[in-house]
């Protein structure tokens, strides 16, 4: 790709300047995303943490839904957005999510995290976290919390059950933006 990439966030609720941030400091460009219309000509899409009762009622009543299962970039869901893509949900994802699973706002959390292929630890930050009940086949784990996945790719969908534009460590968007420019090569 010898353009920025150029990638929207879902910004109905939650943590989606966080990931604008975290995104243009990768090297993307960055559209925020409210309306169907708005997914067009994107390379990728992020949908963030927040509430994911309040996301997936506003996406459908935006028709954000329907447009977010057609669209045919990579997406990378984090907290509430691993929620939204699993197959209870979104179904982009062969994953089931239980919501909340780690607690309530008073029990979050950090925690050093080992990602495949790294040697330097990723500083998860856990708020209301989802937990994974169960992964397909095809499902790659990239990174595990006491034997648990938090960190997974299935094909061209990237989930954290963590907030990684919480922290100054841009590697996962890195690692999404290169998902986005590996795609966006084959389309070409």
């Amino acid at each position: 790709m010898n353009r920025r990439p150029r990638v929207g966030v879902l910004a109905l609720q939650g943590a989606f300047r966080e990931h604008a941030r975290a995104l243009r400091a990768a090297g993307a460009d960055v559209v925020e995303v409210r309306l169907p219309e708005q997914l067009d000509g994107l390379d990728g899409l992020v949908i963030p943490g927040g509430e994911s009762t309040t996301i997936t009622k506003l996406a459908a009543l935006y028709g954000l839904d329907d447009a977010i299962r057609g669209f045919e970039g990579p997406v990378f869901g984090t907290c509430a957005g691993m929620i939204l893509v699993d197959r209870s949900h979104l179904g982009l994802a062969d994953l089931e999510v239980d919501r909340n699973a780690y607690g309530r706002q008073v029990a979050s959390f950090e925690a050093d995290l080992e990602l495949n292929g790294e040697e330097r630890p990723f500083r998860g930050v856990f708020i209301r976290a989802p937990r994974v009940r169960d992964v397909g086949p095809g499902v790659e784990v990239l990174a595990e919390l006491d034997g648990e996945p938090v960190l997974l790719r299935d094909g061209r969908v990237l989930v954290a059950a963590f907030h990684p534009e919480l922290t100054d460590d841009s590697r996962i968007h890195e690692r999404f933006l290169e998902l986005v420019t590996e795609a966006t090569s084959v389309r070409a």
